[in-house]
């Protein structure tokens, strides 16, 4: 969303409707965090996998749109095809609400679109490989547009100084729901003889529940958040709007962001090394299972693990941020995930205790690397911009993420082995920490007008 229509919405000031409307919206990541922990890092991808494999000819390709595709690099093409789309969509979206103040009728239809395919789920069996990545392609795309409208509420239903507690609760919100479901999951999978179900029914049950979820939850900030009139002086000239005038936006924060280099290049480094951190977490289930060999229970609750310790591992690395820097305690972070997927490397197939290790790992460094970098860039943002730059970071890490699975794609395509895909993804981290430790962050904090932190 934009800053001029945020300047000119109106505001929860009563702090009861506004405590309201954030548990509210707190709902929308307890419904749609499921999706990306059981679906997207869980399930999907080894069933998308098998699916592929069985439909392959004797070399082991599928030929979608008559396109020779290693099965075993389908999966990470599609997630990346995905964010493709979602970035041709976000704008029209964003244009769309930005024009209207609509947001909630547009966040109902993505998020809808997107629980609607994930639940269609169910019926991906056989060598249905193409149905597969035709749901995938929906179920993220929409996950992402409806992100965008999501966090477009958070200025509006909290004040400058309960944002960050706002936007943190909402992250609690997600990883308990995530983790919640994939205890369930658990319990399907490991006992689906003792249910009457066969293994592939267990799975697809698993992921058809992530798509109810989403749907059934997302009624909650439906019915909590509301929309606020914008000015008729803010809609711009007749007719303008569409996809137009949201790259048209983003293209002018992006320029307004020119007078802040330090700021811009700040943001470059982080949509560098934040694509090495989500592809990591989307391909790591294909890796251990493709690679490894490891069954799907283990998955389950190494990833339980990593939803336990990402909690833990934001705390821990805000106190180190407290002690050394958010920048300082960042760039160790991108260390230790280089020496992560280092170790995947070289991990021997059929260890799992050596996976839950790597697991834990991951948690430790995943929600504070995160975390970190937000609060980072708020300082680097010039006062009265926050939600126009904010909107840009979103935009522009969408915009960038479908890079991370490509090269994990193509480097398999190329090579067929996982190993390789998998040490690839260090030249995001590697060159993410190179452009980041030149960021004098300092001299970025003062150039964007804000007062600078003792430790930064």
């Amino acid at each position: 969303m934009t800053a001029d229509t945020t300047e000119s919405e109106e505001y929860a000031t009563d702090p009861a409707e506004r405590r309201r409307e954030q548990r509210g919206w707190y709902f929308y990541d307890f419904a749609c965090s499921v999706y990306s922990t059981s679906v997207l890092t869980v399930f999907l991808g080894p069933y998308l996998t098998s699916v592929a494999r069985a439909a392959a000819d004797a070399e082991g390709y599928v030929h979608p749109l008559g396109i020779p595709v290693r099965a075993g690099s389908l999966f990470a093409y599609t997630v990346s095809a995905s964010l493709v789309v979602a970035i041709l969509v976000m704008p029209l979206a964003g244009a769309a609400a930005d024009r209207t103040g609509r947001k909630k009728p547009l966040l109902a239809a993505a998020a809808y679109l997107g629980a609607t395919a994930t639940a269609g789920m169910f019926f991906l069996d056989g060598d249905r490989y193409l149905f597969g990545a035709f749901l995938l392609i929906v179920a993220n795309a929409s996950l992402s547009v409806s992100m965008v409208l999501y966090n477009a509420y958070l200025p509006q239903i909290a004040e400058p100084d309960e944002r960050d507690g706002v936007s943190s609760r909402g992250w609690a919100f997600g990883y308990t729901s995530g983790a919640l479901v994939l205890i369930l999951n658990l319990v399907l999978y490991t006992g689906h003889e003792s249910f009457g179900l066969t293994e592939g029914e267990a799975v697809r049950i698993c992921l058809a529940s992530a798509g109810v979820w989403w749907g059934a939850f997302t009624i909650v900030p439906l019915r909590r958040l509301r929309d606020r009139r914008i000015g008729p002086e803010r809609h711009g000239a007749a007719g303008e709007g569409g996809v137009g005038s949201g790259w048209r936006q983003l293209r002018a924060t992006l320029k307004d962001m020119r007078r802040h280099p330090l700021t811009l290049s700040f943001l470059l480094a982080y949509l560098i090394y934040n694509d090495g951190v989500q592809t990591v977490i989307s391909q790591a289930s294909v890796f251990g299972s493709e690679e490894l060999g490891l069954d799907q229970t283990t998955l389950i609750t190494a990833v339980l693990l990593v939803q336990v310790l990402a909690v833990a591992g934001a705390l821990g690395m805000g106190r180190l941020a407290r002690s050394y820097g958010a920048k300082r305690t960042i760039l160790g972070s991108l260390a230790v995930w280089t020496l992560i997927l280092a170790a995947g490397y070289l991990l021997p197939a059929g260890a799992p205790v050596f996976f839950y290790c790597l697991a834990a790992a991951i948690g430790l460094v995943l929600g504070g690397s995160q975390a970190l970098s937000r609060s980072l860039f708020s300082h680097l943002v010039p006062r009265g911009k926050e939600a126009e730059y904010f909107s840009a970071y979103e935009m522009s890490d969408r915009g960038l993420s479908w890079l991370g699975p490509l090269v994990f794609g193509l480097a398999y395509q190329l090579t067929g082995s996982y190993r390789d895909a998998i040490i690839s993804l260090v030249i995001f981290f590697v060159v993410g920490f190179a452009l980041l430790a030149r960021v004098p962050v300092r001299r970025a904090v003062e150039a964007a007008g804000n007062p600078i932190p003792d430790r930064i």
